[in-house]
């Protein structure tokens, strides 16, 4: 297993950025200004973004494994690179997701605890109603993490 970073032709991962955040628009806001790594086992099998926030946070703007890998450990590994790789340089590392039974206890399990709620955020800011395990998700869920200092 590796994982490298990303310097050039990020959206060749397009389809892998996709299941983490469905409006192609969205992962615009973020990719070109954030950092790129992709996990490789074999082929790549996942990737995530980052981007500074200030103030110390360290943003994961996007995290995705391939479904037919997913629950093998390659998120919880990427996870554990980013807070290695940038600790002391961050204090937090941060993530904003959908209130969804999938995603908010993966991160719990990673060490994240919630920090605050964007109210509405799914539905003002995507062209249509996102749904994760049949739950349309309306407010953004906020989780930081401390990453040394």
């Amino acid at each position: 297993m590796e994982i490298r970073k990303v310097e050039k032709d990020k959206k060749k991962y397009l389809a892998l950025l996709l299941l983490a955040d469905e409006q192609e628009d969205m992962i615009d806001r973020y990719l070109e200004r954030g950092t790129m790594y992709v996990l490789e086992d074999g082929e790549v099998k996942a990737e995530c973004v980052v981007a500074a926030e200030g103030d110390g946070v360290l943003e994961l703007k996007n995290i995705a494994v391939e479904p037919g890998f997913q629950g093998k450990g390659y998120g919880k590994a990427l996870v554990d690179f980013l807070i290695r790789t940038y600790s002391g340089r961050y204090t937090v590392l941060q993530v904003g997701t959908g209130d969804s039974p999938s995603t908010i206890p993966f991160y719990e399990s990673c060490g994240f605890r919630r920090h605050h709620l964007v109210k509405n955020f799914f539905t003002d800011h995507y062209d249509h109603p996102i749904y994760e395990c049949g739950v349309q998700l309306v407010d953004m869920v906020y989780l930081q993490r401390k990453i040394g200092t």
